[in-house]
């Protein structure tokens, strides 16, 4: 019998340690779990956070690229606007009536000849008569845009009076205030 309570007695504490050893290894799985369960978390919401970002970003280069867009769309239609006007503009001096064109072509022949003196004059088909000419200029009409075309006698030197260059050089200049009025 004292046999039997030997072994009886090994057997109690065993269970024992093994129901300790068994609590323990269920509070480590738990303690295992509870980290793993918090791991995943933590990287759930940095994936999220990064998530979040990154469609912030994508939205706010989509945002960037739509504004640049509509300006260059602004900006492409402007020109547009400002290139039919300068048309309009440059097609109402060409259809001048012949009383305007020979008080225009008086007033650059004025101006021409304080740089060019008895310049030799071009002119567009036909409007030679329009030309208050001293004696000795030459004039000759070629198929040319309205204006005049003076030049030197030796030919070193030619000034464009045509009225789409003029126009196109005050055109530059004050480019800056006709936008200001078309488009405010």
């Amino acid at each position: 019998m004292a046999l039997d309570n030997v072994v009886d007695e090994i057997l109690e504490s065993a269970n024992k340690e093994a129901d300790q050893i068994l609590r323990a290894g269920e509070k480590e799985k738990v303690a295992i779990l509870q980290q793993a369960a918090d791991a995943v978390s933590s990287k759930q919401k940095a994936q999220q956070k990064e998530t979040e970002d990154a469609v912030k970003r994508l939205r706010q280069q989509e945002l960037s690229s739509a504004e640049l867009e509509e300006k260059r769309i602004v900006l492409n239609a402007r020109k547009e606007m400002l290139d039919r006007t300068f048309e309009e503009v440059n097609s109402q001096l060409a259809e001048m009536s012949s009383v305007d064109k020979a008080r225009l072509y008086g007033s650059i022949l004025e101006q021409g000849r304080k740089v060019i003196k008895d310049p030799k004059i071009y002119c567009p088909t036909g409007e030679a008569k329009l030309l208050p000419v001293k004696n000795g200029e030459k004039v000759e009409e070629v198929k040319m845009g309205p204006g005049l075309i003076l030049e030197s006698k030796d030919g070193s030197v030619r000034i464009d009076y045509t009225f789409k260059t003029i126009l196109e050089g005050i055109w530059e200049k004050e480019l800056k205030n006709i936008s200001d009025i078309l488009f405010g």
